[in-house]
């Protein structure tokens, strides 16, 4: 979020809420209900939350027991609660949200639609869907999100990623399949765990959506519901995510199911409070109160032993997973036999989610919840990740930026775009010599750029040790052009021209001091356009393709037009020795939280010797490499190649420009 504080941000994404139910005056689509949301100061909130939780803890009691109440019902958490919010309800950066229990629709009406539906699409189905349902989360009516047609059981049939092209690429483009979880819990008793979707190997979709076009919508995506299935199977969680609608989260899971949420203190103080019954809400320490707390991911442990482990791109509000779209990968992880030892050296990815949680005062909140009565929690302290559940079919790597000043290689090289050097070179994605490196970076929000971070950031992106880099003279460095590196923003028309128009805009953050800069790259610069159709997007995610250098590539990236320069990511295959051919990396890609900005990603400075990287925020992400190019278009959300703008025609969309948000 660099270029921004936290309260301009988060009142931003208030009236984006606020106004997400509004359609606007041409569209056919039927009224819905309108949120009215207002940030208050940060002096405000401290006055108010006290009053505030009382109510927040009984509308969320009350919204979970609508939402369980009857097992035939079918529709989703996300129906359940689309209420009329009061001006003060939401404290900025927590979310808090209170509101009436009322609800906008006759839930009978839509169960004898979805039927009828039902009965076109799938007659087979109509007398078991008729009955009882077991589990009211395992169908979705079609008001909440457009399914392209399909039932919501077809949907969540998952892609099994041992048939894909490569087990390290999360798969989404496979047969079907489903599978039942081992049953042994970690008491050693039996839990009836039903049947449902698992993904052993990783899988990366986007979000559902409700206004994507049906027939740009082929691919399999997720829903919250999918990836919170079954809820009442789920023993304990810890979640985190920049803003969150915490009524709205509560509806999600059972009222007894323990729940560490981490979130933003608008202070940047290390805080931890119970916000709900069984919900712990902790917070990290910011510097200054700078920055923010903006990892978004999900750790769920289940009845039977099973660990499931997303990383999203998604806050977690009813628009980050219906109205924009998002990016979530998600894997299923098999608890060990019998513990390991603790080995306080390693660095492998639980040892990394490990450092991560208590980096984010998440330990304090797990003792607090073991004192509180829930003794019998899957894990009793954070290194219980890595000693019971194994990680070994998990290939993609750990990318996190950790608020803070970071000093010495060891502690550099687990932060930041630092750390994204590591995942590359251990992902065997480094820039082979003789080869350029091409990136396109999407995001929701623009930094402030110099060519000295541009080129800083590049070679930690080549795989290249920042050792080099450091030891050069500082004044060569501010010196370098721009290298070959596509940022991908939504232009003004492309928001104006989306289906829910300016007000879609809400998440998406440009400034005219910004774009005008003296020496900003507005030649870098591309139109961000979803694949599927016209859709804002608020995913993070990087494709890095390698390129030959020849001469007439060589220099030329950041000035050419993207539809006429070469692309590197056609496909390469290599035959070995038994003529048998083998896929060649092509690149690799990077999905989630970090926006391509300084506070984002840190910044160096130090020497080669004894680097000092410095980070404003939390952020969360992985990597993963490319080896087809038909991976690499299945991974990218967006149409590639991307629009170059054409500058003095083309301008980002700046929200604060808007005379829609002008109004509001």
């Amino acid at each position: 979020m660099d270029g921004f504080d936290d309260e301009e941000i988060a009142r931003a994404l208030a009236l984006s809420v606020r106004e997400a139910y509004k359609p606007s005056e041409t569209s056919d689509r039927k009224p819905e209900p309108k949120e009215i949301i207002e940030i208050p100061s940060s002096d405000e909130e401290d006055n108010k939350e006290d009053v505030q939780f009382q109510s927040n803890i009984q509308r969320a009691i009350e919204a979970s027991k609508a939402q369980s109440a009857s097992s035939s019902r079918t529709y989703s958490p996300q129906d359940s609660i689309s209420p009329t919010i009061s001006p003060s309800a939401i404290s900025a950066p927590s979310m808090l949200v209170r509101s009436s229990n009322a609800f906008p629709f006759d839930r009978a009406q839509l169960e004898r639609e979805r039927l009828e539906r039902q009965k076109r699409l799938r007659p087979d189905l109509v007398e078991a869907q008729s009955k009882p349902q077991l589990d009211n989360e395992d169908e979705e009516t079609d008001e909440n999100v457009n399914m392209n047609g399909r039932s919501a059981k077809r949907q969540r049939l998952s892609h099994n990623s041992s048939t894909a092209y490569h087990s390290n690429i999360p798969s989404s483009s496979t047969r079907p399949t489903t599978e039942k979880a081992p049953r042994a819990t970690t008491s050693g008793t039996q839990s009836r765990e039903p049947t449902d979707t698992y993904f052993w190997n990783g899988e990366l979709r986007q979000t559902a959506n409700k206004y994507v076009e049906p027939s740009k919508d082929t691919r399999p995506v997720f829903r919250l519901t999918d990836i919170l299935a079954p809820r009442d199977e789920i023993s304990f969680a810890i979640i985190s995510a920049y803003c969150v609608d915490f009524p709205w989260m509560y509806s999600f899971f059972n009222p007894s199911t323990p729940v560490i949420i981490v979130a933003q203190d608008s202070q940047g103080n290390e805080t931890m409070k119970e916000v709900l019954p069984n919900w712990i809400k902790t917070t990290p320490f910011l510097r200054g109160g700078r920055g923010c707390m903006h990892m978004k991911f999900m750790l769920l442990f289940y009845k039977t032993g099973r660990l499931r482990v997303v990383v999203s791109t998604a806050n977690l509000l009813p628009i980050d997973w219906r109205d924009i779209e998002n990016s979530v990968w998600v894997q299923d992880v098999l608890l060990r036999p019998r513990p390991t030892p603790h080995e306080s050296k390693v660095n492998d990815f639980p040892a990394a989610w490990t450092r991560i949680l208590h980096s984010l005062n998440v330990a304090p909140a797990l003792i607090t919840m073991v004192k509180n009565g829930h003794t019998d929690l899957p894990i009793s302290r954070l290194e219980d990740l890595r000693r019971k559940w194994d990680f070994s079919k998990v290939k993609i790597h750990l990318v996190p930026s950790l608020a803070g000043k970071h000093e010495g290689w060891p502690k550099v090289l687990q932060s930041g775009h630092v750390a994204l050097m590591k995942a590359v070179r251990d992902s065997g994605a480094r820039t082979p010599k003789g080869k350029e490196l091409v990136l396109e970076c999407q995001g929701s929000s623009i930094g402030t750029y110099s060519t000295q971070w541009v080129n800083e950031f590049y070679c930690s992106a080549r795989g290249d040790s920042a050792e080099e880099w450091l030891d050069q003279p500082r004044s060569r460095r501010t010196k370098l052009p721009y290298p070959p590196i596509k940022i991908l923003f939504p232009s003004d028309k492309t928001v104006k021209d989306s289906a829910l128009g300016e007000q879609g805009g809400g998440t998406m953050f440009c400034r005219r001091s910004q774009w005008e800069g003296a020496k900003f790259p507005r030649n870098l610069f591309h139109d961000s356009r979803s694949k599927r159709g016209g859709v804002l997007m608020h995913s993070k995610m990087i494709i890095a393709t390698f390129r030959d250098t020849g001469p007439l590539n060589k220099g030329k990236a950041p000035q050419s037009d993207s539809e006429t320069e070469p692309e590197s990511d056609d496909e390469v295959v290599e035959v070995d020795a038994q003529g048998r051919e083998e896929d060649k990396v092509i690149g690799w890609a990077y999905v989630g939280s970090h926006n391509f900005t300084p506070s984002a990603w840190g910044t160096l400075s130090g020497s080669g010797f004894n680097p000092i990287l410095n980070n404003t925020n939390f952020e969360l992400g992985i990597v993963f490499p490319l080896r087809r190019a038909e991976e690499l278009e299945r991974v990218a959300c967006w149409e590639r190649p991307p629009r170059k703008y054409v500058l003095g025609k083309d301008e980002p969309w700046m929200q604060s420009e808007s005379a829609y948000f002008a109004e509001e």
